[in-house]
């Protein structure tokens, strides 16, 4: 991912978590802190700067893409896609974690690259529903031919 895509990735993710300097406890009950940045069920901390959120959340962006490039290999990191596509993966992985290998169906037509089907799996989906704008902004950006 080059150094402008990670940029605006990084930006549609502050947009889409918040960035919260003390620990809470998510829509499920586990302890979050900084850009999404999952703590689990034990508070094992309480609150951090911006720059140490900041430095969490460049953290937790290379571990959702590289969960991303293991479950949609042909579209993670690969130009020919779109970046568009590819922030749409790595975004939905940093949500979902390895919830996301569970999404059979769209990871299905992700890697045979139909678009259309992708974006409808993904709408027929719980996760879709809980996160509402989040997932009509993904799914655009799946559509997305850039």
């Amino acid at each position: 991912m080059d150094s402008s895509n990670l940029k605006q990735l990084r930006d549609e993710l502050m947009r889409d978590e918040g960035i919260r300097l003390d620990a809470y406890q998510d829509t499920v009950g586990l302890w979050t802190i900084g850009v999404g940045h999952l703590l689990g069920k034990e508070k094992r901390m309480t609150e951090i700067t911006k720059f140490e959120a900041e430095a969490l959340l460049d953290a937790d962006i290379w571990v959702a893409w590289a969960l991303a490039k293991v479950y949609a290999p042909t579209v993670v990191n690969n130009a020919l896609y779109g970046h568009s596509r590819e922030r749409a993966l790595v975004n939905m992985a940093f949500n979902l974690g390895t919830r996301l290998g569970g999404f059979k169906k769209f990871l299905a037509a992700v890697n045979a690259h139909d678009w259309i089907t992708a974006a409808r799996e993904m709408m027929d989906s719980k996760w879709a529903k809980q996160v509402g704008a989040r997932a009509i902004r993904l799914r655009d950006m799946v559509l997305t031919e850039d």
